[in-house]
């Protein structure tokens, strides 16, 4: 398989995200992602409404959350939206989904804190329920975090919508390998070693629970800077467009990565990497 290059969208209510998403599809980015905080100082957009217009002003990129805060919605309302914008958008959704991290956002908003714990039992309740009412016809589930009783989700997707989940923890690392499509953790909070690492143990989590692992997508977000003389950073990919050329092909190489997600400040950054690494990457 061939890697999927892909990079992110601001969430900033005055950036023109039609314009950024046509010009990231124009340049040969295979996908768009966009994140999920929705309270805060600076004006920004909520991400499905974002998501959606996007999708619609667009032809091939593929469209992603890069991830959904689950406590921001219920998973069955979730599997509904889901459906729908993969149908209208021909079949060009990933959807990125976490157990939420950004426990004061959600507090500000009454909406649940649970313990990390508490998150991961609730993600596994959110992917039984989306893949349930995607699935069979009338679908019930009791739940500690969710329930859903004889809910019908009709039309039912033409296709396994990709669910691609951005954990680090052991626990959720290997819940990942049991249940999802792909694995999408970011470099700041997993730096290539670490990563190394949980691959292996999503790996073994898939191939204990009966999948063959090639049927993962491992993702990483990677943030780039290009600019000759920069200092290296463990945490990010920096230097001239020969070196960070080379530092992602690494990357793809040591960690098995089937896509990557990068984080490109400034719109000529994001024009050098188009016209100077990207085509070398390919």
């Amino acid at each position: 398989m061939s890697l999927l290059v892909g990079a992110g969208l601001s969430q900033s209510a005055t950036s023109d995200v039609v314009a950024d998403a046509r010009w990231l599809e124009e340049h040969g980015f295979d996908f768009l992602t966009i994140t999920d905080h929705l309270p805060g100082r600076r004006p920004s957009l909520e991400t499905w409404t974002q998501l959606t217009w996007v999708a619609a002003h667009t032809v091939r990129i593929l469209v992603g959350t890069n991830v959904l805060g689950l406590p921001y919605r219920s998973p069955a309302v979730l599997a509904k939206m889901v459906e729908t914008l993969d149908r209208l958008s021909g079949g060009r959704l990933i959807l990125g989904l976490g157990a939420g991290g950004s426990n004061e956002e959600f507090s500000s908003m009454g909406l649940p804190v649970r313990t990390p714990g508490e998150k991961i039992d609730a993600l596994e309740e959110a992917l039984t329920i989306m893949r349930g009412l995607w699935t069979e016809a009338t679908f019930t589930f009791q739940g500690r975090h969710y329930q859903v009783r004889d809910a019908q989700l009709e039309p039912k997707p033409e296709r396994r919508i990709p669910i691609w989940l951005g954990t680090y923890g052991k626990r959720s690392v290997s819940l990942t390998g049991r249940l999802a499509d792909g694995w999408l953790p970011s470099m700041p909070f997993a730096p290539p070693e670490r990563m190394a690492e949980l691959r292996e143990l999503l790996l073994r989590a898939a191939e204990d629970a009966g999948r063959d692992p090639a049927e993962i997508t491992v993702a990483y977000n990677v943030s780039v800077q290009i600019g000759e003389g920069l200092r290296a950073d463990e945490r990010s990919v920096t230097g001239g467009p020969d070196q960070v050329t080379t530092r992602l092909r690494e990357l793809v190489d040591r960690l098995g990565l089937g896509a990557i997600s990068l984080w490109i400040r400034g719109a000529d950054q994001r024009q050098r990497f188009a016209e100077e690494i990207l085509p070398a990457l390919r």
